[in-house]
């Protein structure tokens, strides 16, 4: 994983982290008082771009939530907005949370934990 992430930013020179995602992480770092990874993990921030969520990802996430609807494959509000935020910037999500992702259409994903 960390190779995958150094090679990235060999590439692109920062991340970009949907402001979801940085919720989730900082959401479970705090219940867990794990203090020290949660300002690691906000200097990452800092260094970064936090994807805020626009109206044109509240727009392509409600077409994705009623194509997963409809084909009875729902997954959580929160991975449908970063989808959302990734496909309308066009670009790839890096996740291990495969079997949820790969049920949306059109999102490129990859699994830097293999």
């Amino acid at each position: 994983m960390v190779a995958n992430a150094r090679l990235y930013l060999a590439e692109h020179h920062r991340f970009s982290i949907s402001v979801i995602t940085r919720y989730e992480i900082l959401r479970g770092l705090t219940v867990k008082g794990a203090v020290k990874q949660a300002t690691m993990f906000e200097d990452l921030c800092v260094g970064s771009e936090v994807v805020p969520i626009s109206d044109d990802v509240v727009l392509r996430a409600a077409e994705i939530y009623a194509d997963l609807y409809k084909r009875g494959e729902l997954i959580g509000d929160a991975d449908i907005l970063i989808a959302a935020s990734a496909m309308v910037r066009e670009c790839g999500l890096a996740t291990n949370n495969e079997g949820h992702f790969r049920r949306i259409a059109g999102l490129q994903i990859t699994n830097w934990s293999k």
